[in-house]
């Protein structure tokens, strides 16, 4: 839906990687924007700003080096699009902290797992590549 994972993905992924690495997220669906996403993006000092969620047709660049998948429904979606293209698809499967309930702390928590979980997937996969080595 692009309201969550994907989201704090791009956000975390602009600041972590060079200015020159083109990052964008969309989803299968577009979604609405989640308020717990705005909230624990502020704690890194983080905005979505004024973007809205994004379904894969409203993204302006078809040409991809690589794209990243946070949800099987994604994924699939992603296979099937670059069926045809010289593009790399990965597969982070993250939870989807939507579905958790509780009081707001418990449901906070549940989205740092995720925020918290991505800063350690780029930073492996982008930025440490001796970080990746020693986990595989």
């Amino acid at each position: 839906m692009n309201a969550v994972r994907s989201p704090m993905a791009e956000q975390l992924a602009r600041r972590m990687l060079p200015p020159a690495t083109f990052v964008a997220s969309a989803g299968v669906h577009r979604g609405e924007r989640d308020p717990f996403v705005d909230a624990v993006l502020a704690e890194e000092g983080l905005t979505l700003g004024e973007r809205q969620p994004k379904a894969m047709d409203d993204l302006e660049d078809d040409y991809f080096d690589l794209i990243v998948t946070l949800a099987p429904e994604a994924h699939h979606a992603a296979l099937e699009l670059t069926r045809s293209l010289a593009v790399d698809v990965e597969y982070w499967p993250m939870p989807d902290p939507t579905g958790v309930g509780g009081r707001r702390e418990q449901i906070m928590a549940s989205y740092r797992d995720v925020r918290e979980r991505l800063k350690t997937r780029i930073s492996r996969r982008f930025l440490l590549p001796e970080a990746k080595n020693a986990a595989d």
